[in-house]
């Protein structure tokens, strides 16, 4: 038999130094995270090498991390009821630099993948619990502040991820991307525990719903290796992916149906009553999708089709976060006082010229013109995060704030690697097309055809050469368009996202202030 649920406890915020203390902690916590689920993929190929399996198995690195996260985060609610909130953190904290330290240790891929499955795993409540630890820190007045401070570690860390990851491959040896979570593991703990430890939630032995956690982890399991294989294994042509697809669905509905009947769900599902809630979540889990999938795109093309290195695209990319740090205290301070849905409007809007800008590149872009989108994109990506978990959190009461963030991140987290999947297939499907079309116009008939042709047959390369050559212009220019056909796509689908916005109701007496409430 299930206890009565405690009240819950009341913290007053921490002041001074302390609560300065608690943000740099928390934040550690969350950049090592987030930094962990994006740092590996350039280090993939020095990883496959060093252990003897080919890119195609090594790609099971990012995989089972990503799997096993996505099953974690939602059960974040149900953990804290059980555990208590800072004791759940801790214990996320220091089990991640455990596995983090056996990801760097593992002697084959096997191994590697099982310890980063764990790792993927004991991370799940690490990020929905510092947003509400970080919230307790701050009094309601300045809550928007709070999440200023948070969102500025999570959207910076995917950008620096693949730059640090490839400096560290190139200049030490890729076990280092692990190693380092350790040393900031351990700052972040002991501050954490010092600051904390009396300031925990109340325990309440809520019995374990095993059915709704059996099928919480077959229908999140099937989306994602779905969604990480489809690309690889041409989606709906195999077998194994139309396979995924019908468990991921069945056991979907029998998730859904089992937890709107359970009394102690896995999963709080009747948070998607509240109007705030749904349309918040969702608003910021479409968008992240597409921002991080254009994230993946940029890099990818700067590499592949205009000779940039790793670090050079890294390079590129890094710049997003100095408008991000400048602009995000500035929201953080105003959000209670301007209605947080103007605030994500701006950003979208920001957004959308971003990629438009973008839509317009062509193969003679220079760094700078490649550049300065990145650096505007700073503005909307302040605006993005704090209004919208204003929105997605206002009006909830205290006990329900761990279930909601860590729902809502999973919607985002899920949406980030549909958004990855969706954005490399339709990349590479574009191009075929445009590489098509191009073709159509490389014939005997065409003067700029034959005039290339005679160009590269005097410069020494034989028949077969000059052909290679060709083709190799014809998909530098296939991909180029396929670029701007995905970057005008997603500018028209962050405008088409602001009605989504504004189903939100406005929060009495700012949001910012009711989501500090719900967190104290």
């Amino acid at each position: 038999m299930a206890t009565a649920a405690p009240a819950h406890i009341v913290h007053a915020p921490l002041e001074g130094a302390a609560r300065v203390w608690g943000t740099v902690a928390l934040s550690a916590a969350t950049f090592m995270n987030v930094l962990d689920t994006s740092i590996a993929n350039v280090s993939l190929p020095a990883i496959s090498g060093d252990l003897g399996v080919s890119s195609t198995q090594g790609t099971w690195v990012i995989t089972s991390f990503a799997v096993a996260n996505a099953i974690a985060v939602p059960l974040t609610g149900f953990m804290t009821q059980r555990f208590g909130q800072v004791r759940l953190f801790m214990a996320s904290v220091i089990l991640f630099m455990i596995t983090s330290l056996l990801c760097g240790l593992a002697p084959n891929m096997t191994t590697l993948i099982l310890f980063r499955a764990l790792q993927g795993f004991v991370a799940g409540p690490m990020i929905p619990l510092s947003q509400t630890l970080l919230l307790s820190s701050y009094p309601r007045a300045k809550a928007g502040l709070a999440m200023a401070m948070w969102s500025m570690t999570t959207l910076v860390a995917p950008v620096m991820g693949p730059l640090l990851g490839g400096w560290i491959t190139d200049n030490i040896s890729w076990p280092w991307i692990f190693y380092i979570n350790i040393p900031v593991g351990i700052v972040a703990a002991a501050i954490t525990w010092a600051l904390y430890r009396k300031r925990d939630s109340a325990k309440h032995k809520v019995p374990i719903d095993s059915i709704g956690l059996a099928l919480l982890v077959l229908w999140v399991g099937s989306l994602q290796l779905m969604l990480d294989k489809g690309k690889e294994l041409d989606w709906f042509h195999s077998a194994q992916i139309l396979t995924l697809a019908v468990v991921a669905v069945v056991a979907f509905a029998f998730f859904l149906i089992w937890e709107l009947t359970e009394k102690h769900p896995v999963v709080d599902l009747s948070l998607f009553k509240r109007r705030n809630f749904w349309s918040g979540a969702f608003a910021t889990a479409v968008a992240y999708g597409l921002f991080f999938g254009n994230v993946v795109i940029l890099p990818l093309w700067l590499q592949q089709w205009m000779g940039y290195t790793a670090t050079q695209a890294g390079m590129i990319m890094a710049p997003v976060g100095l408008l991000a740090i400048f602009f995000s205290p500035i929201v953080g301070l105003t959000v209670g006082k301007i209605d947080p849905r103007r605030y994500a409007t701006f950003s979208f809007l920001v957004f959308a010229l971003v990629l438009w800008m973008r839509s317009s590149f062509n193969t003679q872009a220079d760094f700078w013109t490649i550049m300065i989108p990145t650096v505007i994109q700073g503005i909307a990506m302040a605006f993005f995060f704090i209004p919208l978990v204003t929105i997605t959190l206002s009006g909830l009461t205290p006990d329900r704030i761990p279930a909601a963030s860590g729902l809502s991140n999973f919607l985002r987290i899920t949406a980030g690697a549909m958004g990855t999947s969706i954005a490399t297939t339709l990349w590479e499907n574009r191009a075929a097309l445009h590489h098509a079309q191009l073709v159509e116009s490389v014939n005997t008939g065409s003067a700029a055809a034959n005039s290339a042709i005679a160009g590269l047959g005097s410069s020494g390369l034989s028949a077969e050469q000059v052909l290679g050559q060709l083709n190799r212009l014809v998909d530098q220019q296939a991909f180029m368009l396929a670029s701007n056909d995905l970057f005008y796509g997603s500018a028209l689908l962050f405008i088409l996202l602001i009605p989504l916005v504004w189903l939100a109701r406005p929060a009495k007496g700012g949001a910012g202030g009711d989501a500090a409430a719900g967190a104290h």
